[in-house]
């Protein structure tokens, strides 16, 4: 005799608590009170070995194959109101040969601080157009990450040459331009609203 499906509502919290965890990519403890399920049972699929606490508050699958940007996904997880920037961007498009060990994230120039134990965060504030402008949505392990584009990330990164160095700029330019990753006139709106247009000038006419 054929077996009936079993009903999502009638399968165990922890089934369930697998299965939104499957979904999520990362989950946070938050996240079980619009589900009706206790905390406990994070812990009990932990001693079990099905379920692996990454940092304060966040789990993920124990088999899950980790990516580069799990760490990214772990912080626009916990901060979704932050833009993956700078490095960190530079990174995630493949712009640069750094290896940052902190996650660049830009918040409103009014955003509380993040305050998140075990997460290796370096806030910059923004504000305006230059918050908002280029940032773009991807998704990773099941998270929404917002990233700003290879054109914004790289006119961010003259912005704040002093912070990172003019090298690392002047590489994310060539590397962007021979990527195809954005075309000049990209690049040159992203310097208005970065306000470095004059300063990028040079380097961008020698490409040319």
């Amino acid at each position: 005799m054929a077996r009936t499906p079993v009903q999502r509502g009638n399968i165990g919290p922890g089934e369930q608590l697998l299965e939104l965890t499957r979904r999520q990519g990362v989950l946070r403890v938050r996240d079980l009170a619009a589900h009706g399920i206790h905390p406990e049972y994070l812990r009990r699929l932990c001693r079990q070995g099905l379920l692996t606490r990454t940092a304060r508050g966040l789990y993920v699958l124990a088999d899950a194959s980790p990516t580069e940007n799990r760490t990214l996904a772990e912080v626009c997880k916990r901060v979704p109101h932050g833009v993956v920037c700078l490095l960190s961007a530079l990174r995630f498009h493949g712009l640069t040969t750094q290896m940052p060990f902190e996650v660049w994230l830009a918040i409103d120039r009014r955003a509380r601080r993040p305050q998140e134990a075990g997460l290796p965060l370096r806030v910059v504030r923004f504000s305006g157009s230059a918050l908002t402008s280029g940032a773009e949505e991807h998704t990773v392990e099941g998270v929404t990450l917002k990233v700003y584009s290879p054109a914004k990330t790289v006119a961010d990164c003259f912005k704040y040459r002093n912070k990172i160095g003019l090298d690392v700029a002047l590489e994310a330019l060539r590397d962007c331009r021979r990527q195809r990753r954005a075309t000049a006139d990209e690049l040159w709106q992203a310097a208005r609203v970065c306000r470095v247009a004059n300063v990028m000038r040079p380097y961008m006419e020698s490409l040319s």
